[in-house]
């Protein structure tokens, strides 16, 4: 059986942690070619250069035009590629992220398969945004009804705190401006944190499909995580940002998120809380960033190693590949 390739370009090795990268890069009506390994964005003020090891997603927005060069280089440096709408508020396509590792993903998929294990995911998120109150027992109709009050009790909590006059939560789709200036700063967050959700989940191998509150969509586990930062983070910055003023509440909620993001290193944090409820209920399968090997899976659970023909093994060799 033959094997994919091992990639040469760059090693994971070379390659900047997710927790170290800027967390999104927003670009609109401009032309992103590539400068050797860098990134850059040409429009009628001029060339910028960007460095594309350091970005965890680039948001291209409407008017954005990107070549082949430019792609090739995010792919060799992991970072991930989202199309999205006016502001960065609509989410319309996605590029993922250079992987080494399936095992966050077989980790991922043995929790997602078992009803059971499945359930306690759910629970540990909601432990990870409610830390206050202890879930266990709940079934999931009671995890998304205590969600669901937690949300709207946020809500409250931040308007009264801001002297905001709230009305609800209500967004159009395909419409942002037809929410009230807290409104559209809520979803421009929220778009945001998608993407950077979007991003952790593809650098890691995992599969932004298999969520395990949202379901039936291909960004479902994106969702899943995504929403552990609503409450504490995204929600609150909204609030903030619409009653400073009324005007251009979206790039303005972006470049803040953008920095409280920074600040508090979110994207660490994001790496971390994937990584433990992934793995929660055992040691799971060994995580590095420096695997890049492929294997064959034989009986017993066991893994043989690729780029070998076993149509000709003896038994003495396959008793002696069930030792492995």
């Amino acid at each position: 059986m033959t094997t994919v390739f091992q990639r040469t370009a760059l090693t994971p090795r070379h390659l900047t942690r997710t927790g170290e990268r800027l967390s999104f890069i927003y670009l609109e009506r401009c032309t992103v070619h590539r400068d050797a390994n860098a990134i850059t964005a040409e429009d009628a003020d001029g060339t910028t250069h960007i460095p594309s090891a350091t970005i965890g997603t680039l948001l291209l927005g409407p008017g954005t035009r990107i070549t082949h060069q430019a792609m090739t280089v995010l792919g060799e440096t992991g970072a991930a590629v989202a199309w999205v709408g006016e502001q960065g508020v609509r989410y319309y396509a996605g590029g993922c992220a250079l992987t080494r590792s399936s095992a966050l993903a077989e980790a991922q998929a043995m929790q997602w398969a078992n009803v059971r294990s499945r359930l306690a995911v759910a629970r540990a998120m909601y432990r990870l945004r409610f830390p206050d109150e202890d879930p266990a027992g709940l079934t999931r109709h009671g995890l998304l009804g205590c969600e669901g009050r937690r949300v709207k009790d946020c809500y409250r909590a931040q308007a009264a705190r801001t002297g905001i006059r709230w009305h609800g939560r209500k967004y159009t789709p395909g419409d942002f401006a037809a929410g009230d200036p807290v409104n559209q700063a809520i979803t421009a967050a929220a778009q945001c944190i998608y993407g950077i959700a979007h991003a952790v989940v593809a650098s890691l191998g995992c599969s932004p499909a298999l969520g395990f509150v949202h379901s039936g969509h291909e960004l479902s586990f994106v969702l899943d995580i995504a929403d552990l930062y609503k409450t504490e983070i995204g929600i609150p910055l909204a609030f903030d940002i619409a009653a400073e003023d009324e005007e251009d509440v979206a790039s303005r909620t972006r470049r803040a998120l953008r920095d409280r993001i920074n600040e508090t290193s979110l994207l660490d944090r994001c790496v971390d809380d994937v990584k433990r409820l992934l793995l929660q209920g055992g040691p799971g399968p060994a995580v590095s960033g420096d695997q890049d090997v492929v294997t064959l899976q034989s009986d017993g659970d066991r893994k043989v190693a690729a780029g070998r023909n076993y149509g000709d093994t003896t038994d003495s060799d396959e008793d002696e590949a069930m030792l492995w």
